[in-house]
């Protein structure tokens, strides 16, 4: 059978090589050909109850796209250099198989539906993967939470938690990368679960709107014979028929939706990047990462570098930039299918290639890094407190906006003094205002500060243990 475009009765010249080779996109629609073929039995089955085919015609074309589908699970399948994109590769092989009859299989068919089918298929097929990707990184943030809510006796630095401690590991609390308050390390941990939740969470809400089926809406009118769309789009695994032709063949809002979604798990990604990156500096000293997931440098024997975490936040820039650039070529299009949509895949298999890559390396580098609880819980200035001072102040009956600009006096009158704000006497304190007693010292007590916090997700002990708990049952629903 000769190899010739699916097109090629309209021309009477062949298409220049160069032409050829911008046009085609075997390239990248390869990764479709188990979702085309599956696409084409489905399609076989729906024009032969349509009556366009007879039952040898079905039979025989089943048979060969069958076989197809083996050579591709097996990695046998070959392409052509002629070839111009799966779709003819298919029905190139199915013609080297069954001969002629297999240019009855894409009667009432045009690649524009085709090729958005296969393009759903395969998003259907594989945001399941990316979906566990993100379920075992929030495991792994809770199993940190969890293993870090008890201090080891030691007060050493530790990988995992290793029994016997009564006290969580505290840490600094930061806001504008200034220290704010003091918190738990697990509360910590768990501030980057959420997010990861949503990102599932949109995920999941965006496979709802991939399982519209767009065959058997032909190149943009519709398909002319009775084929049962509704069937169909069963026999497929969608949820129902696309009810426009004109819309199906160039929707992509699925793509952009995608391309959206994986650009915000790369932000969610980047802000744990970036914080593990200053966290493993010595300039904080809070982590320190596992050699398995640390790179060095070739000139300098001394560095141990955090490159997956740069990297990590590197690619969010690069998952961006797919999302505007889909973003770009979709706004100025006419309605129905134009060329310009072949632009869609190449960005939605790089950021799903993209993030599938990151998020098990991520997963990895939090479960084995070392925390160090002397350096964090060092860290934890007095003056962290002042909020604490203001809340003394409150409890006393001052309004809590005068109790702050009181905190605020005392914390000028510790850096004029060049003390710490438990240093200051009595008698300072009550030259700033006389309702300042002895107990005021007990509220520069860190844990005093953090364990005040257990309404619901603050970061006391037990509302912590409340968000894990939490935590652990909606990740059992998802396994």
């Amino acid at each position: 059978m000769t190899n010739q475009p699916l097109w090629h009765g309209r021309f009477a010249n062949k298409t220049n090589s160069a032409a050829f080779a911008l046009n085609a996109s075997i390239s990248f629609d390869i990764r479709m050909a188990e979702q085309d073929v599956r696409g084409s039995i489905a399609w076989s089955e729906a024009i032969y109850k349509a009556g366009v085919l007879d039952e040898a015609e079905h039979s025989h074309i089943q048979a060969g796209l069958r076989q197809i589908e083996q050579e591709i699970r097996e990695d046998t399948f070959a392409v052509n250099p002629d070839d111009e994109d799966i779709h003819s590769a298919v029905e190139r092989r199915l013609g080297e198989i069954i001969g002629a009859l297999s240019g009855k299989l894409h009667t009432g068919r045009s690649r524009n539906d085709q090729v958005a089918t296969d393009f759903r298929l395969w998003m259907l097929d594989n945001i399941p993967a990316l979906d566990a990707a993100l379920v075992d990184l929030q495991s792994a943030l809770v199993e940190r939470a969890e293993r870090d809510l008890i201090l080891p006796p030691s007060g050493g630095d530790v990988r995992r938690t290793e029994g016997g401690g009564d006290r969580a590991i505290i840490m600094p609390g930061y806001t504008h990368l200034q220290r704010a308050q003091p918190i738990l390390l697990s509360q910590w941990w768990l501030s980057h679960y959420p997010p990861l939740k949503r990102d599932q969470a949109r995920l999941q809400e965006l496979s709802r709107r991939v399982a519209i089926l767009p065959l058997g809406c032909g190149a943009l009118a519709g398909c002319p014979y009775p084929v049962d769309r509704v069937a169909l789009s069963a026999a497929l695994g969608f949820d129902e028929p696309a009810m426009n032709s004109l819309d199906a063949v160039s929707n992509r809002d699925f793509a952009a939706e995608f391309l959206f979604v994986a650009a915000l798990i790369g932000t969610h990604l980047s802000k744990i990047a970036e914080q593990v990156i200053l966290f493993t500096s010595a300039e904080f000293g809070f982590f320190e990462l596992d050699d398995a997931y640390s790179t060095g440098s070739s000139l300098m024997p001394q560095k141990k570098n955090a490159d997956p975490f740069e990297l990590t936040r590197g690619k969010a820039g690069t998952l961006l930039g797919y999302l505007t650039g889909l973003m770009a070529t979709l706004k100025g299009l006419p309605s129905t299918y134009d060329k310009d949509l072949q632009e869609d895949k190449m960005p939605v298999f790089a950021a799903f290639d993209t993030l599938t890559a990151m998020l098990p390396v991520i997963a990895g580098a939090l479960r084995t890094l070392t925390v160090k609880p002397i350096r964090m819980e060092a860290a934890i200035d007095v003056s962290m407190m002042a909020t604490d001072l203001a809340d003394y102040l409150v409890e006393r009956g001052v309004p809590f906006r005068q109790a702050h600009a009181i905190s605020g006096e005392v914390v000028r009158a510790g850096i004029s003094s060049g003390k710490s704000l438990n240093d200051l006497t009595l008698d300072e304190y009550q030259a700033i205002n006389a309702i300042f007693d002895e107990k005021v010292y007990e509220v520069y007590d860190a844990r005093a500060s953090i364990a005040k916090r257990a309404a619901i997700g603050g970061t006391a002990p037990e509302a912590v243990k409340v968000q894990i708990e939490r935590a652990r049952k909606e990740l059992k629903r998802e396994t």
